[in-house]
């Protein structure tokens, strides 16, 4: 049985802008098993403020505002055929380290009142696909990489019930 070893956490956010630990597990979980992710996988999530995801977007991207999601991948990986080394593994804990996720809690919480979804609906979109960017997907390039991103979000949303 694979154990996933997710460490998620708040930094920096007020008590009312908190998201759901339990839920961002969960839709990690959910998006690994949908990707056919064999092998326990070992992913770090931290919900900042608006400050620290600015700060974090303009040292890693060259872009001055904050934003929503970032996504770190230890990896490139070849999306929709998940394979790794042997060698990617962490000698200690067995697992693959796949990446850091980082959430701006402010900027989930207005979009999802802007959206008019729920906070825990933009929550597990936002989570599944920075996720999916950690597993190689990527949206930005071609438009054929951008309708398989948005066909694997739409699905694992769907089963998490979020459709």
């Amino acid at each position: 049985m694979k154990i996933h070893k997710i460490y998620a956490r708040h930094s920096g956010v007020g008590h009312a802008d908190r998201l759901s630990i339990p839920l961002i597990r969960r839709c990690i979980r959910t998006a690994l098993r949908a990707e056919g992710v064999d092998v326990p996988c070992e992913v770090n999530v931290l919900v900042t403020g608006d400050d620290r995801i600015k700060e974090i977007n303009k040292d890693f991207r060259g872009i001055d505002r904050p934003t929503d999601v970032l996504s770190f991948p230890a990896y490139t990986l070849i999306p929709g055929a998940f394979e790794y080394d042997p060698a990617m593994l962490d000698h200690e804990s067995g697992t693959l380290p796949l990446g850091d996720i980082i959430l701006s809690a402010r900027r989930v919480n207005k979009q999802a009142s802007t959206s008019r979804n729920s906070l825990d609906r933009e929550t597990a979109f936002l989570t599944v696909h920075s996720v999916l960017h950690l597993l190689g997907y990527d949206h930005m390039d071609e438009a054929d990489e951008k309708r398989q991103m948005r066909s694997r979000e739409r699905r694992i949303m769907k089963e998490l019930e979020y459709d």
